[in-house]
């Protein structure tokens, strides 16, 4: 089974990408998203997810660990393949994706082609309890989640949720702290999906 690729990108196409890793060539399907960061020629990393079925052996590729767990969790949602969800991770970005999720934006879910409106109130529904989870893995250095400095507990794991989508600390941990003295303290589920609400008014 192949859970990364390091080699030099070959060719490119609408799709996919070929990858060179000492001389054979890989292909590698990708969300769009993924392959506007890949240039012919040069060297690169993808997280691969490896599909077996009877008669084929296919490749999917990510830039990024969460964006390979994405793919993998969308598929749990009914009528949703590989397809779909890379049309979903072409469409949104992996904290988009979470956002949206989280707020059950049926909108912007519905957004990927192929998509529609029950699949997007599907994705929703499905996965309304993964979001919040995912948002306290990490993105990477460029948004790795800062260790909350305070509270402790469900205020802040929601609190290093809202720094990992970009907030500043201050922003995070005011709209937290309002989050808790509106529902009395809650999960940390709950705390995000009020948080993000409050600051999507």
């Amino acid at each position: 089974m192949i859970g990364k690729l390091t080699g030099m990108v070959d060719s490119l196409a609408e799709d996919h990408a070929i990858i060179d890793v000492h001389g054979v060539g890989y292909l590698v399907h990708c969300a769009s998203s993924t392959l506007s960061r890949l240039s012919a020629g040069t060297q690169v990393t993808l997280m691969i997810d490896t599909r077996v079925t009877d008669d084929t052996i296919r490749l999917y590729g990510f830039a990024a660990p969460e964006e390979r767990e994405w793919f993998r969790l969308l598929q749990t949602v009914q009528n949703v393949g590989a397809r779909v969800a890379l049309s979903v991770l072409s469409t949104l970005s992996s904290r988009e994706l979470e956002r949206a999720i989280a707020l059950g934006d049926k909108a912007v879910l519905g957004r990927a082609q192929g998509g529609g409106p029950k699949l997007a109130t599907r994705i929703a529904t499905e996965l309304k309890d993964k979001a919040p989870s995912m948002m306290l893995r990490g993105h990477g250095e460029e948004g790795a989640v800062v260790a909350a400095f305070a509270p402790r507990g469900p205020e802040a794991d929601a609190v290093a949720a809202l720094l990992k989508l970009g907030y500043s600390q201050a922003q995070a941990a005011e709209a937290v702290a309002l989050a808790v003295r509106e529902t009395g303290g809650a999960s940390t589920e709950i705390l995000i999906r009020e948080t993000l609400r409050a600051m999507g008014r």
